[in-house]
C-alpha cells in the first residue's frame, strides 16, 4: 500500500542525507517538495498546507538548524506530524455498553460494507471473544442479504434472517429483540447504500439509528477513491453523524490521499482498514505503525502480531530454541515458508520490515508453483540432509533435482537461498530486527 507516496518521500528523504548542515533555505525547499509528493498523493490541499505549516513551525528552529544531523531530525519531524495527522492514538470500538452493543455500517454501493460487515464480525469473535449477530438490512441491491448470510454460515457467524420483503425498519427492529433474547454480545447492521448520497437514504439510516441505538456508526469509504471519500465521509457525518471510518481496498492504494486526509477533515479516527479479500484481512488502524509504513520504516509490531498467529504452540517454541542455537536447518526453512504465508503476501510482510518498502518493486513473490517446487526439493533429501545441508554435493543435488522434478540449478539456488537466511536468522538471534541487512530477505526465488 502507499508505494507510490513511500517511494517520492523516500527520494525527497534521500536528498537531505549526508548533508553535515542545513539552512532555513534548505528546510524551505524540502518542504515544497514534501508539499508537492502529497497534492500528487491526493492529500486534501487544506490538510497539506496545515501539514507542512507544522512542520517548518518545528524544523525552523535549534531542534534542526543546530543539529548535529539535521535530516534525521527533519524525518522525525515529519514522522511525528504525519502520525499525529493520522489521528495520533489507536481508536477502538466502544464495546462496554450494555449487550446487545449495535455497530452500524453504513456508505455508498461498492464500498465493501457487506464483506466488511462479515471481516468485522469475525474480528470481534476471534479477538474479542464476543457473541456476533450478523443483521443483512440491505433491500437495495440485488442479493446483498443473499450475500451476507453466505459469508456468515462460511465463518461460523449467525445472520438473522431477514428478506428482500421486509423494511430495513422492521429487520432492525426485529434483530435487536432477537439478540437480546439470544443474549449475542453485538451486532453488525449491514446498511443499504446508493450510487450517490440521496435524502430516502440518509432518512432511512437515521431511522435505523433512533431504532438501534448504536454505540458505533461506522463510514465505510473506498481508499482508492482519494478525496472523493472523504467528501462523502464529511457529508454523512454531517447527516447522520459517524463514529469512526473504515477504509477498505488499502492493499490496493498506492497514492494514500484518503488515509492521510480523512482524519483531519470529518475529525472522525480510523478504526479498521481492509487489506485484502480473505475474511481475515481487516486490521485494526494504528497510526504510528501506518506512518511507520508509509516512511519505509517497517512496521514490526504489526508483524510480530500476525506471525504470533501463525506460529502456534510448540512449532514456534521450537523455531524459538533453534533460532538462538542457531540450529536453523532445511526443514525448519520449510516450515518457516508454509507458516509465512499464513501470514499475509510476501508483499504485504516486505512492508512491515524496515528498509524493504524497495524491494517490493522486485519480483520478490514466488508463485504458489515456486513455492511447491521448494517443498518437493527438501522432500526429496534425506534427513541428514536437512539437518546437514553443507554435505549435499554434486552426486547427492543430482539425485535431489531427479526425485523432486526439478533441475540442479533449482537445487542450487534453494541452496544458496538458505544459506542467505541462515545468515539472517543468527543476526536476529544476535541482534534481533537490527541484524536485518537490506537484501538479506531469503524469499527472492
Amino acid at each position: 500500500m502507499f508505494e507510490g507516496l513511500t517511494d517520492k518521500l523516500n527520494r525527497v528523504f534521500k536528498n537531505l542525507k549526508g548533508r553535515g548542515k542545513l539552512t532555513e533555505k534548505d528546510i524551505d525547499a524540502v518542504l515544497k517538495e514534501i508539499r508537492m509528493v502529497l497534492l500528487e498523493a491526493d492529500v486534501n490541499f487544506k490538510v497539506v498546507k496545515n501539514f507542512v505549516s507544522s512542520i517548518r513551525e518545528r524544523a525552523i528552529g535549534h531542534e534542526v538548524l543546530d543539529s548535529l544531523t539535521p535530516a534525521q531530525q527533519v524525518i522525525k519531524i515529519v514522522k511525528d506530524e504525519m502520525e499525529s495527522l493520522l489521528g495520533g492514538e489507536t481508536a477502538g470500538l466502544e464495546l462496554s455498553a450494555r449487550p446487545p452493543v449495535a455497530i452500524l455500517l453504513a456508505g455508498l454501493q461498492g464500498s465493501g460494507k457487506t464483506t466488511t460487515s462479515a471481516k468485522l464480525a469475525r474480528l470481534l469473535k476471534v479477538d474479542n471473544k464476543k457473541k456476533v449477530l450478523l443483521v443483512p438490512a440491505d433491500t437495495q441491491r440485488a442479493a446483498a442479504i443473499t450475500q451476507l448470510k453466505k459469508l456468515g454460515q462460511d465463518l461460523s457467524i449467525e445472520v438473522f434472517d431477514s428478506s428482500e420483503k421486509m423494511t430495513p425498519l422492521d429487520i432492525c427492529k426485529q434483530a435487536m429483540e432477537y439478540a437480546r433474547v439470544n443474549t449475542f454480545d453485538s451486532l453488525i447492521i449491514d446498511s443499504a447504500g446508493r450510487l450517490q448520497i440521496d435524502g430516502p437514504l440518509m432518512e432511512e439510516l437515521q431511522a435505523i439509528k433512533d431504532v438501534t441505538d448504536p454505540v458505533e456508526t461506522l463510514f465505510v469509504a473506498d481508499a482508492m477513491t482519494g478525496q472523493e471519500a472523504v467528501n462523502i465521509a464529511s457529508q454523512f457525518d454531517e447527516a447522520i453523524g459517524i463514529t469512526g471510518v473504515i477504509l477498505t481496498k488499502l492493499d490496493g492504494d498506492a497514492r494514500g490521499g484518503a488515509a492521510l486526509s480523512i482524519r483531519a477533515v470529518t475529525g472522525k479516527p480510523i478504526k479498521f482498514v481492509g487489506i485484502g479479500e480473505k475474511s481475515d484481512a481487516l486490521e485494526a488502524f494504528h497510526p504510528d505503525r501506518m506512518t511507520s509504513r508509509i516512511l519505509d520504516m517497517g512496521d514490526v509490531l504489526s508483524l510480530v502480531e500476525k506471525a504470533s498467529k501463525a506460529f502456534e504452540g510448540e512449532d514456534a517454541a521450537e523455531l524459538g530454541d533453534k533460532l538462538k542455537s542457531n540450529k536453523f536447518d532445511l526443514e525448519d526453512f520449510k516450515k518457516q515458508l508454509q507458516m509465512m504465508k499464513k501470514v499475509g503476501s510476501f508483499d504485504q510482510i516486505l512492508g512491515m520490515i524496515p528498509g524493504m518498502g524497495k524491494m517490493k518493486k522486485m519480483d520478490m513473490q514466488p508463485a504458489e508453483g515456486e513455492l511447491k517446487k521448494i517443498e518437493a526439493i527438501i522432500d526429496s533429501m534425506t534427513r541428514v540432509e536437512r539437518k546437514k545441508p553443507a554435505i549435499i554435493n554434486g552426486s547427492r543435488r543430482l539425485r535431489i533435482a531427479k526425485g523432486s522434478g526439478t533441475q540442479v540449478q533449482d537445487v542450487n539456488k534453494l541452496l544458496k537461498k538458505f544459506q542467505q537466511a541462515q545468515k539472517m536468522m543468527k543476526s536476529f538471534s544476535k541482534m534481533g530486527m537490527k541484524g536485518l541487512k537490506r537484501g538479506s530477505l531469503p524469499f527472492n526465488f
